[in-house]
Parts: structure tokens; sequence; C-alpha cells
């Protein structure tokens, strides 16, 4: 006996429960509640968390410091590329000295006039030579002497004049402007290398309230898990529930009123979203009677003094008349 009246007495306070939903103390106001889309904010890559500028309940302002994550494989990946960077460009000052010596050449240049000296000087000797030998004057080893002295001397002066033409190939502009670029791509390196530690740096997206801390100083955080949250004053909001008799009152942009215990007056809001479905859905087929339990829920973004109301506070909620202030 007792199971059954504690039954029927759920009954009545889940019909009254109903009841309260859609209509608050029979004044025509919705109960609802406050609440806000939080932004989650984590660090771009995982590492250590290093340092916590905040605590939960903290005001910051946009591009306030939030956190600091630790960065020694960074640190290590820039002394590394801006060792390749110093060493890339002492081999492009070598080139471009290179290219720039004119005494080398000139001393290039005057070892070409020494070997063509020394082959005329040959030739000269191997024409004698010959001649004596052609009247049994000199002995067939004179004359070879003199023909090796002559090709020797004609192959040092080849030498002589290939190194100028090396000293001036245009192929080496050409590995000048393959350093450069090398240089180029060595800076953009440690440009990004920067960038990547300047970001674990967290800064605050925009003003608001810190809400939770979920990280402490010391402990890893994985790339794109959140180390805290952060609600900004804009994205406060009450969400509440409309029964479908009076969906037709609620417009998106719509003013509403909201009210709770305690809280200054002229409180309100603006809805953005209605659901395109119900809530707590009876059985497929509706009768007039079930039809009455249906809700449709509802959400409004708070406006000025309304964004200071804590999440989860109870208010009540009045559709404002047309082009009326609540």
């Amino acid at each position: 006996m007792r199971r059954w009246l504690l039954l029927v007495a759920l009954i009545v306070l889940a019909l009254a429960f109903w009841r309260l939903r859609g209509d608050a103390n029979g004044s025509g106001a919705f109960l609802g509640y406050v609440e806000g889309d939080l932004l989650y904010i984590g660090p771009v890559e995982g590492e250590r968390l290093a340092r916590l500028d905040v605590e939960a309940g903290k005001v910051v302002t946009e591009g306030e410091p939030l956190f600091s994550m630790a960065t020694p494989v960074l640190d290590r990946q820039r002394a590394e590329a801006a060792a390749r960077l110093a060493q890339m460009q002492a081999q492009l000052e070598n080139l471009r000295a290179s290219m720039n010596r004119p005494q080398q050449v000139a001393v290039l240049q005057a070892a070409v006039e020494r070997a063509r000296a020394a082959l005329a000087l040959s030739a000269a000797e191997y024409e004698r030579k010959r001649i004596l030998y052609s009247h049994g004057n000199a002995p067939k080893s004179a004359l070879d002497q003199a023909v090796m002295a002559r090709d020797r001397d004609k192959a040092a002066l080849t030498e002589a004049e290939r190194q100028i033409e090396v000293a001036r190939m245009p192929s080496r502009n050409q590995e000048i402007e393959a350093a450069q670029s090398a240089i180029v791509m060595a800076r953009a390196q440690i440009e990004q290398i920067d960038t990547r530690i300047a970001r674990q740096k967290v800064v605050a997206p925009a003003a608001g309230v810190v809400q939770d801390i979920f990280f402490r100083a010391g402990e890893m955080v994985v790339a794109g898990q959140p180390a805290l949250s952060l609600l900004p004053p804009e994205n406060r909001k009450v969400r509440f529930y409309v029964p479908q008799a009076r969906l037709v009152e609620a417009r998106l942009g719509a003013r509403v009123a909201v009210a709770c215990d305690g809280c200054d007056k002229g409180l309100w809001g603006r809805i953005y979203f209605i659901a395109q479905r119900e809530e707590y859905t009876p059985p497929v087929i509706f009768s007039d009677q079930e039809r009455t339990k249906l809700v449709f829920k509802v959400e409004a973004r708070l406006e000025e003094k309304a964004r200071d109301l804590p999440l989860g506070l109870p208010v009540q909620v009045r559709f404002a008349p047309d082009g009326a202030a609540p």
C-alpha cells in the first residue's frame, strides 16, 4: 500500500514540475538556468607545462599571458639551425671572395707569360738541335731531349691558360646564387622555429573569466588538450524550455527578460537559438493531452549587466513585448 501511495506522490510531483517548466508560478515565465560557451585553451604542441600565470576565477584581458610550455627540443633545434646558417654564410663569403681576387688572376696571368717564354726557348732549342742533328753535328739523344723539353713547356702553357679560364668561369655565379638560396631557407627555418617557440607562450584570445584549471606546472599536456577554460562575457547565456503551445512567441533575435532571486532588475538577453525538435518526447502518437507536455529548448545570449550572472544560477525568463524593453 505504501508503495502505491509513493508512486502516486511521485506522479503528482512530476505533473507539478511539468507545469512549473511551462509557467513558473503561473506568471507566464519559464524556468531556466545560466550557462556559458567555454573556450578550452591548450598548447599547439605537446610538452611539459612550465608556468601557469592565472588561477580559476581570475578576470583576464585579451592578450594577457595564461601559461607557458617548456621548449627544450625547440631550443636545440634553433641552435642547430643557427649554426647551419652561420656555416652557409661563411661559405657564401668564401665564394664571393673568390670572384673578387684580381691579384690571383694576375698571378695566373704571369704564370701564363712565363710558360710562353719557356715554350719559346724550348722551341728554339729544339729547332737548333734538329738542324745540328740533320748535319750530323749532334747526337740523337740531344734531339730527343729538345723534343721532350718543347712538349713539356707546351703542356705547362696549356695548364696555365686553363687555370685562368677556371678562375673566370661563370659557373661560380651559379654557386653563389645557390648559396644565397640556401641561406634564405635557413633563415626561414629559424623563423619557423621562433614562431613555434612563441606559440608555446599562450595568451588569452579574448577577455573573460578563467573557469577551470586542468593542469599544473610540471605536468605533461598533449597538443590540443585544454590546460584551462575561459568564459568570455559575450558567451554567457540562459537556457530555458518553452511548451509547444507558446513556441510561436519565441523568435530569433527577440529580447527576453531575465529575473532571479536577489538579482538586479532590468536584466535581459536576446534569443539566438530555438531547437527544431522537441525535448522529453512522449509516445510517437500524441493525444491532445500528451501534446501539452512537449517542450522546446531555447537559448538567449545575456546582455549588459546580465553577463555577470554566475553559471548554473536558476532564473525566470519572460518574452518581452514587440519593441518594448524587458
